[in-house]
């Protein structure tokens, strides 16, 4: 599977466009590692418990994503986005979307 951000991928072309396609997933905070990040803030740096949680949630929507593009028949996803909202104070929803293709060589 191709996932591309773009609209083209060099050296193929779009044989058949199938639709939209993504993957979410929705993820808490722990309490206790939002005692240990409130300690982080004092003296700064990263947050490694966020940037943890936050790569594991973009892989599990993105591994979502392929397989809601795969059902369709698709070898690639083109326009790939990411976006982040922000459901309650402890939680949020990560969400890829784009467009399930089939590509052949140029």
């Amino acid at each position: 599977m191709i996932i591309a951000t773009s609209s083209e991928i060099a050296g193929k072309r779009v044989v058949k466009t199938l639709g939209v396609v993504r993957g979410n997933t929705i993820r808490a905070r722990h309490m206790g590692k939002d005692i240990l990040a409130g300690l982080k803030t004092i003296v700064g740096g990263e947050i490694q418990e966020y940037t943890k949680l936050m790569g594991e949630s973009r892989d599990q929507a993105l591994d979502r994503m392929i397989a809601d593009a795969e059902a369709l028949g698709a070898n690639a996803v083109l326009d790939t986005r990411f976006a982040t909202s922000f459901l309650m104070q402890s939680a949020a929803e990560i969400l890829v979307y784009g467009t399930a293709v089939i590509v052949e060589d140029a």
